[in-house]
């Protein structure tokens, strides 16, 4: 998995990523305040069984949940649950191993179920909160507290986040009902990769949207409500993953018998003072931003996305070809187009048309997608 990971022999330990190497100075917002002890959600955290004998790994506690009178934490099947390895009752620290020199930290929740990854086409567990040990008002850093009315993302969509590496970002869903192929390590520190296959996912840009070590984090719109839209948990340097918080919920609230939702809000009330963004409070939020939103035209994408549907078994088959989704084309405005994502490191480059069936295609470079 392409959370954080770091070494267990260094007297002062480096924060790393996938294959050991530095994490990128000047990723964060400021934001140390992610990766140290927080009531707040959106910060460091993971099971405390997510080690090795070499390496330690974390993620990000992305939001509150709650199903009868009992609250959950959401994060990542990777980060919470071992991909699928963890039993329950495992121990949940926040902050994560990784941040606290491969130690267990504070233990604020009892891992409880995930859904299993491939078949649930989602990446996502739940922990039980203990009591007192984390804002019981949903409070995620940086954010605020999030309303409990979730929205389908769209192509155009102006969104941010909340997360261990990179802090508070924002950013644009580029993609809709995106297949992907996602590469996941067998355990803390690497180990032969494995593959999993997602459809009907959203993808989000700009690469600097997140990095290793956010996975887990809960993407909301970027307005006054910050509605969640959908759960990270991988990408690439292009581009962010995540899968549409809806199926989410439905898929957790299955491996559970019991219906979750977000725990606070109803319209996104702050759990502070706005500006007050070390205790949680809301960012400022520009007003008429969503006036800079260009969404496509329902008639154009609905046509886009029945192409697509016809083509997408054979695309998701060609070699070199990570994933493909609904979004602009770029070269006019309001004008869908299937969006192709090639891995530009997998030898010879494929075939892509620049058009199927009468819908442009507009082709991506990226590096491999990964779990971060």
């Amino acid at each position: 998995m392409f959370r954080l990971k770091t070494l267990l022999v260094c007297a002062i330990v480096a924060t790393l990523v996938l294959f050991g190497s530095l994490l990128p100075a000047g990723l964060a917002d400021g934001g140390a305040n992610h990766r140290v002890r927080n009531l707040n959600f959106g910060v460091s955290g993971g099971n405390v069984n997510d080690i090795s004998r070499r390496f330690c790994c974390s993620g990000t506690l992305g939001a509150l949940l709650t199903a009868g009178s009992n609250q959950y934490i959401l994060s990542n099947n990777h980060v919470m649950g071992r991909s699928g390895q963890a039993i329950a009752g495992e121990d949940v620290s926040q902050p994560g191993l990784i941040d606290n020199n491969c130690n267990v930290s504070t233990v604020v929740a009892d891992f409880t179920v995930s859904a299993p990854l491939g078949p649930s086409n989602v990446d996502a567990s739940i922990a039980l909160l203990r009591p007192g040990l984390m804002n019981s008002n949903g409070s995620i850093e940086d954010i605020g507290v999030p309303s409990s009315t979730v929205t389908n993302a769209s192509v155009g969509l102006n969104v941010a986040k909340s997360g261990r590496t990179t802090g508070f970002t924002t950013g644009q869903v580029t993609a809709t009902n995106a297949s992907v192929t996602i590469a996941y390590s067998a355990s803390c520190g690497g180990g032969k990769k494995t593959n999993v296959s997602y459809t009907n996912q959203v993808v989000i840009s700009p690469g600097t949207f997140s990095a290793g070590g956010d996975s887990g984090s809960l993407i909301v719109t970027n307005n006054g409500s910050h509605n969640p839209v959908g759960l990270l948990f991988a990408g690439s340097s292009s581009v962010t993953i995540a899968n549409p918080i809806g199926e989410v919920l439905t898929r957790l609230s299955s491996a559970l018998g019991q219906t979750l939702s977000f725990g606070g809000g109803g319209g996104g009330g702050s759990a502070s003072p706005a500006g007050d963004q070390g205790s949680g409070g809301r960012r400022p939020f520009t007003p008429g931003v969503e006036h800079l939103m260009r969404t496509l035209p329902q008639q154009a994408s609905d046509r886009a996305l029945a192409v697509l549907e016809t083509h997408r078994a054979s695309l998701m088959v060609t070699p070199g070809i990570i994933g493909a989704g609904i979004g602009e084309s770029g070269r006019a405005d309001g004008e869908a187009a299937i969006i192709v994502f090639v891995n530009k490191n997998a030898g010879q480059r494929p075939f892509v048309p620049e058009s199927i069936d009468g819908v442009p295609v507009t082709v991506i470079l990226t590096d491999e997608f990964v779990a971060r």
